[in-house]
């Protein structure tokens, strides 16, 4: 009843900050550099999350922050809505995502918690798959839907902030009413409460970020976990722009309709089947069994791209199916990473370590997708895309030296 209502509720925000945002400053006339750099800039409450997910342990129960942080994020999606009005849409807009990525990532760390605590450890293996796909369902409703009706209020109105507010009051909306559901169905398992330290609640912060970084094997973990994403990082903030930029520019050409149409809604939903399909494997298999496959399957489609910046291609029937291959890809293989941060932290203070791995994650994500659109510029297209693919080399080369358990993840 919770899991999926509460993770396709996680990934509202984060879709809005990372790539509803994209499509919308494209539309307004935002040059690739500014949205690449101040886009990715917004990572950066994921990334310094692991400095307060101690509080959310410390004070309240999981169930609660989670509640609470709901409506706050509702809230804010109502403000982005209200400021594109305003003359300095831009910058106003950002001031109000930024309080929207604080606040959302706090919930991830109360999200996450709340799933480790409220499942045992073998329905945390199986549910991977479950939560996968409700966060890509969100991915796919932000990405979508969203887009072509933004698309489509656009050119009805006459005015994009008209019909990106529009939109920004549907989420607020969808988010309210996520809100007071999760008020009503999420149970309140006897283990979820706040973790009882000593009388020195700062010493307890410290000691449980040592806890982490002490242990065994921490810098495979690390190097795992900071480059599984390097090509993408630097590829995902130039999608959108490069599908919507003219032929002329070295892009597709395609209108915001098709683009919802054909990453948003065809893309995510094979990234969707992509995550079930790599769910169910690692269930049967076991994590380690299923490790390189998974890398190969992450990045190998990324070569698409590739194929995309030097072809061009103006049927839009080819943009799809290339589209749904690699999501498809990306799905599958990604799915390797949550159960492997999951691992990763099972123990004592397993809600901020998860918090501490996602948050090295997003850094991974944030600082090459901030030099990506200066990149893009400099290279151009079709370069841009070999690079991304390049860099993908990393992730192969920590593969190999990873240490899995080879029974985690097997039913």
């Amino acid at each position: 009843m919770w899991v999926p209502s509460l993770y396709f509720a996680q990934a509202i925000p984060y879709v809005v900050v990372m790539s509803l945002s994209v499509v919308m400053y494209k539309d307004m006339g935002v040059s690739n550099a500014d949205i690449a750099f101040y886009t990715s800039l917004l990572y950066l409450p994921w990334v310094i999350k692991p400095l307060w997910s101690p509080v959310v342990d410390m004070f309240g129960t999981k169930r609660r922050w989670t509640v609470l942080l709901q409506l706050a994020v509702a809230a804010a999606l109502v403000a982005v809505g209200l400021s594109l009005h305003l003359p300095n849409f831009f910058v106003a807009s950002l001031a109000v995502m930024w309080l929207m990525a604080f606040s959302s990532a706090t919930h991830d760390i109360s999200a996450d918690g709340f799933y480790m605590l409220g499942l045992r450890q073998q329905q945390q293996a199986a549910f991977v798959g479950v939560r996968s796909t409700f966060y890509r369902l969100a991915t796919l409703a932000g990405q979508g839907p969203l887009v072509v009706l933004a698309g489509y209020l656009a050119t009805q109105l006459g005015d994009v902030n008209q019909a990106w507010s529009i939109v920004f009051f549907v989420l607020a909306a969808l988010f309210f009413a996520a809100f007071l559901w999760h008020g009503l169905v999420l149970p309140r398992p006897d283990s979820d409460h706040k973790v009882r330290g000593s009388s020195n609640p700062l010493r307890d912060f410290f000691v449980t970020f040592a806890l982490f970084f002490r242990k065994r094997d921490i810098w495979l973990i690390l190097g795992f976990i900071l480059t599984f994403r390097l090509g993408e990082a630097q590829l995902l903030k130039l999608v959108a722009p490069f599908l919507k930029d003219p032929l002329v520019e070295g892009g597709l050409g395609l209108t915001t309709e098709q683009y919802g149409i054909a990453y948003g809604t065809i893309g995510i939903a094979f990234l969707t089947m992509g995550g079930l399909a790599g769910g169910y494997l690692i269930s049967r298999l076991g994590l380690k069994r299923c490790l390189w496959l998974m890398v190969f399957a992450v990045h190998l489609p990324d070569l698409v791209f590739v194929y995309l910046s030097q072809a061009q291609p103006t049927s839009f029937a080819v943009v799809c199916a290339s589209l749904a291959v690699e999501q498809f890809g990306y799905g599958f293989g990604f799915t390797a990473m949550m159960l492997y941060m999951i691992m990763v932290c099972e123990g004592e203070h397993k809600t901020a370590h998860y918090a501490i791995c996602t948050g090295l994650m997003a850094l991974g994500m944030m600082v090459p997708g901030m030099w990506s659109g200066d990149l893009q510029e400099y290279l151009g297209y079709k370069n841009f895309f070999i690079w991304a693919c390049l860099s993908t080399i990393p992730a192969f080369i920590m593969a190999a030296l990873v240490k899995i358990d080879p029974e985690f993840g097997k039913k």
